[in-house]
């Protein structure tokens, strides 16, 4: 698996003549050397050369990890000492033979720390943003990692049922958000979530981002728990809404219109079309209905290694669907002071269309 991964992005190096690509520790690296390394204080690069095998820099103490990757690599290693990091990027830099050459790195990754470096030590090479090659690689998805991301979509979901019967009048945002961690992780979750549970009452609702807080859950309260869990690096991200008690007929309506849109993007995605017709589809429900001003975001983003990466949404997206895609699917109604609904599945593109990876209920839960 490893070895094809390297093999295609040597040719999409070359596709887009690009001579050498540098990755900080993070998803990409993990990708194609199965080595995972925290950012610290101490800089970790790799290289990938299309003429000379990959190299990579890091600090003496994290030597032994190079004999666990899953790609060939040779090292540089660096002491404590920051005075001694430069060299080691000079070092790099004439074996690779970086003057003049094409340098492609991922703007969301690279630091200023590892910039710098580079730059000193090559200060001729060409620098481009290499963000296309990274997802081009990595948006379409093999069996193994369609598995994974099955697997833990059912962690989730697991994980919020068992949360469910802890949720009343008076509980607290906060209270339900650290329940479903400690869920998660029983079910089987890897530690590193893509990102802590929103769950958001009330008024609170009606902010897509909402952070959880003391507020007490009320009778007549919507409330949305955007959740995720991860399994062997792989993520699920998903969203429902519930209802404490009877709630006011707009809300039930929002509830309505919302879950509408969220199947009519299921039903409109498909390989062959612009991404952005996904996002067209749930925004026309939307707007069809009165709420088009109360859906502030796109449709759903990519996910995989991340929570969000590649492809996203939007209606201006002119990128094709291809088999193999994941992403999600999240239209959202937010009022004002009112309350919010947000429905979110992740899906997969196959040849037979759009399948949803999740399948919990997606209708408005009364508790």
């Amino acid at each position: 698996m490893y070895a094809n991964r390297y093999h295609k992005l040597q040719a999409l190096m070359q596709e887009n003549h690009c001579d050498v690509l540098v990755f900080n520790p993070g998803p990409s690296l993990l990708y194609l050397t199965g080595l995972s390394f925290h950012l610290s204080e101490r800089p970790v690069v790799l290289f990938i050369s299309q003429k000379q095998h990959p190299l990579m820099i890091l600090p003496k103490l994290e030597k032994e990890k190079l004999g666990q990757s899953q790609i060939p690599l040779e090292g540089i290693f660096f002491d404590d000492n920051p005075e001694t990091w430069q060299s080691a990027f000079n070092q790099a830099s004439a074996h690779l033979n970086l003057k003049n050459k094409r340098l492609g790195y991922e703007t969301v990754r690279l630091r200023a720390l590892e910039l710098f470096l580079i730059m000193n030590s090559a200060p001729e090479c060409d620098l481009f943003n290499a963000e296309n090659i990274i997802a081009t690689m990595r948006m379409k998805k093999d069996d193994e990692e369609i598995k994974r991301m099955q697997k833990a979509v059912e962690i989730a979901q697991k994980g919020l049922i068992a949360t469910l019967p802890i949720i009343r009048p008076g509980i607290t945002e906060k209270e339900i958000a650290s329940e479903l961690t400690a869920q998660l992780l029983r079910h089987g979750s890897d530690p590193e979530f893509p990102f802590y549970p929103i769950v958001s009452g009330g008024p609170n609702s009606a902010n897509p981002h909402a952070t959880p807080t003391e507020r007490p859950l009320q009778p007549g309260d919507l409330f949305v728990i955007d959740w995720g869990a991860s399994y062997q690096g792989y993520v699920a991200d998903l969203t429902r809404t519930f209802a404490i008690g009877k709630v006011e007929p707009e809300l039930q309506r929002i509830a309505e219109i919302v879950l509408q849109a969220n199947n009519e993007g299921k039903k409109v995605a498909r390989s062959g079309i612009p991404i952005g017709e996904v996002d067209k589809a749930t925004r026309r429900i939307i707007e069809t209905a009165g709420y088009g001003e109360f859906f502030t975001h796109r449709t759903g983003h990519g996910l995989g290694l991340e929570g969000h990466e590649p492809p996203y949404l939007f209606s201006e997206n002119r990128l094709v669907i291809e088999n193999g895609m994941t992403f999600t699917i999240e239209p959202g109604i937010y009022l004002p002071g009112k309350g919010g609904v947000r429905i979110e599945d992740d899906v997969v593109i196959t040849h037979e269309g759009c399948h949803s990876l999740s399948d919990l209920p997606r209708e408005l839960v009364i508790l």
